[in-house]
């Protein structure tokens, strides 16, 4: 805590305009919306699982017992949907969700025959797309609801949108992110040792788990900082630290450069621990729940655990542009390398008042994507007049 600081409260003004309120059918108008588009989506999927599902998430799930909640997917997009014409609101809304869900019915709807799938290299990763979605909704955003950090700050924030793609496109990738990792560790192969991976597959899971943790986390950290400390690097960053409102979709924003390079370099240890699978999947689900957390709009206490894992307090200092906690926080999993090289800021009782970037970033996802290039070619004119 930095003691010459003027700590402030953070105040976020109500956007009734974006706001959901019960009875107006914008809540259906969504609902319909939403679950008519992933229903679509898993019903193409299921048409076509070798170029639109993921090899190593198909390993984890049943097809035959999601085709259940496709089911009841569907249906409550018609109900949705028929609600907005009930309230006689956002009926637009609702006609565009049953829409969806009537094609997907004609696709074939739960009812698509599921059988052996042929393994493509490559494919788009629609079935982690709508697991994760759904996922998150489910359990992030109820968090939120029933404990809120910021209670105005609406679930359509500003940003949102444009979250929503980013979301959308890195779940999409999936596949391809992971084809680059396994490429990426298979350059260490040199380092691997039989005996030492022995050792460690002979250790309790739990054991194993929290030497991945520790493992990844120490990688994850110095390539954190070196995206901050790098000045070249750093545009490169500072797309996911755009984004001036935090909640559980806040974490997707991130340039695609990152999201290849962050999943390649914690695939190194990973690779050459070879640790059981079964801690290797308790890792991987942890991870996954955490990086989302650790972004919520969410008051959810923790005690004394935040002085160990990384919460979302601690990683809402993170994102502030407040003088006292710019270059800090890097750590993903425990504040343990924070502490060890003195980057950490936790104020006991204190939450930022302010999030984003000190220099206003494009705001679509051109803009942002091309923004690497584009703030270097801007320094670089600004150099030459200078």
């Amino acid at each position: 805590m930095d003691k010459n600081y003027t700590y402030r409260d953070r105040h976020v003004e109500l956007d009734t305009d974006k706001q959901f309120r019960l009875g107006e059918g914008k809540i259906s108008g969504y609902c319909s919306v939403f679950l008519g588009v992933l229903s679509l989506l898993a019903v193409i999927a299921y048409l076509f699982p070798s170029y639109l599902t993921t090899n190593e998430l198909r390993n984890l799930y049943d097809a035959a017992v999601l085709q259940n909640v496709l089911k009841y997917g569907m249906y409550f997009s018609l109900l949705f949907g028929f609600i907005t014409f009930y309230l006689k609101r956002y009926r637009l809304m609702g006609a565009v969700g049953i829409s969806l869900t009537s094609c997907a019915f004609l696709l074939g709807g739960y009812t698509v025959p599921v059988g052996p799938v042929e393994a493509k290299r490559l494919s788009l990763g629609v079935d982690w797309l709508i697991l994760a979605f759904l996922g998150s909704v489910f359990i992030f955003l109820a968090l939120e609801k029933l404990w809120p950090r910021y209670k105005n700050q609406v679930i359509l924030r500003s940003g949102w949108g444009l979250d929503l793609f980013y979301f959308c496109f890195n779940h999409l990738a999936i596949s391809a992110v992971l084809v680059y990792a396994n490429y990426h560790v298979s350059h260490f192969d040199w380092a691997l040792s039989a005996s030492l991976q022995e050792s460690i597959q002979s250790m309790p899971v739990l054991l194993q788990f929290l030497l991945v943790v520790l493992s990844a986390d120490f990688v994850l950290y110095w390539e954190h900082r070196l995206y901050h400390e790098v000045k070249w690097l750093w545009p490169i960053h500072a797309v996911h630290h755009s984004v001036e409102n935090l909640d559980w979709l806040a974490g997707s924003r991130g340039h695609f450069i990152q999201v290849f390079s962050e999943r390649a370099m914690v695939m190194v240890p990973l690779y050459l621990l070879g640790v059981d699978e079964t801690a290797l999947n308790i890792y991987v689900a942890f991870a996954a729940l955490q990086a989302v957390l650790i972004h919520c709009n969410t008051n959810l206490p923790f005690g004394y655990l935040k002085y160990i894992i990384v919460t979302p307090q601690f990683h809402h200092w993170h994102h502030s542009s407040e003088k006292p906690a710019i270059d800090t926080n890097y750590s993903a999993h425990t504040i343990l390398f924070d502490w060890l090289f003195n980057t950490m800021h936790l104020p006991k009782k204190h939450w930022p008042a302010e999030y984003g970037t000190t220099k206003k970033l494009p705001e679509s996802f051109i803009g942002q994507t091309l923004y690497p290039v584009t703030s270097q070619l801007k320094n670089s004119k600004s150099e030459t007049h200078q």
